[in-house]
C-alpha cells in the first residue's frame, strides 16, 4: 500500500518557492478627493460671506446710531432752544463721526479752517461746496469754547440741516489736510 504513495508525482515534487505577500502601497493624502475641495471651497465662501455681512451689519448700526443721536440732538434743542448747546451738540457728533469713518486719517488734531476744510472735502456731492467753510460753518469751532451761558446767533436749522446732510451721506476717502 505505501507503493503508490512513492509513485505519486504530486508527493515528489520539490516544494513550490512562494513569495511574499506585497501589499500595495498605503493611500496618499495627496491629491485631495474633490469632496474635500468642496468643502473647503465651502468653508472659504462662508468665512467670506460672514465678513461681508458682518461689516455691512456695523456700517448699518452705525447709521442708526448717528441718526439716533442726531434725533437725540434735535429734541434737546426743540426743547430748550439753547442755541450754544445745539452748536456744541453738534460739533462733538460730528467729530465722533468723523472719526469713526476715517479711522486712519489722524483728523483727531485738526482744529480751525483745517476741521472745516475736511468737513467739506469728505461730503460727497458738489466739489465746489464750502458749506462749512461759510459763516454757518464757523458757529462749529467757536461754540465748544464758549462759556455755557453765552448766546450764539445764527439760524439753527441751517446749522442741524448742513449737519445732518454731512452725517447722513455718503464719504468719500481723501487724503489727510496739510495745514495752511
Amino acid at each position: 500500500m505505501n507503493a503508490p504513495a512513492l509513485n505519486n508525482p504530486t508527493l515528489n515534487r520539490p516544494p513550490l518557492e512562494l513569495r511574499d505577500i506585497h501589499l500595495p502601497e498605503p493611500i496618499s493624502w495627496w491629491p485631495v478627493a474633490p469632496g474635500w475641495w468642496l468643502l473647503v471651497a465651502s468653508l472659504v465662501l462662508i468665512i467670506i460671506v460672514f465678513f461681508i455681512v458682518r461689516k455691512i451689519y456695523i456700517n448699518r448700526q452705525l447709521k442708526r446710531d448717528i441718526s439716533a443721536e442726531l434725533e437725540n440732538i434735535k429734541q434737546q434743542f426743540q426743547a430748550t432752544q439753547n442755541k450754544s448747546q445745539l452748536a456744541k451738540s453738534l460739533s462733538i457728533l460730528l467729530r465722533r463721526a468723523c472719526i469713526t469713518y476715517y479711522p486712519t486719517d489722524h483728523i483727531a488734531g485738526l482744529t480751525g479752517s483745517d476741521w472745516l476744510l475736511y468737513l467739506d472735502s469728505t461730503k460727497s456731492g458738489s466739489s465746489d461746496e464750502k458749506k462749512f467753510q461759510s459763516d454757518i460753518g464757523q458757529i462749529l469751532l467757536k461754540a465748544p469754547y464758549l462759556p455755557g451761558d453765552t448766546e450764539l446767533e445764527f439760524d439753527a436749522q441751517v446749522l442741524i440741516k448742513l449737519c445732518e446732510s454731512w452725517l447722513t451721506s455718503p464719504h468719500k476717502k481723501t487724503r489727510r489736510v496739510q495745514s495752511s
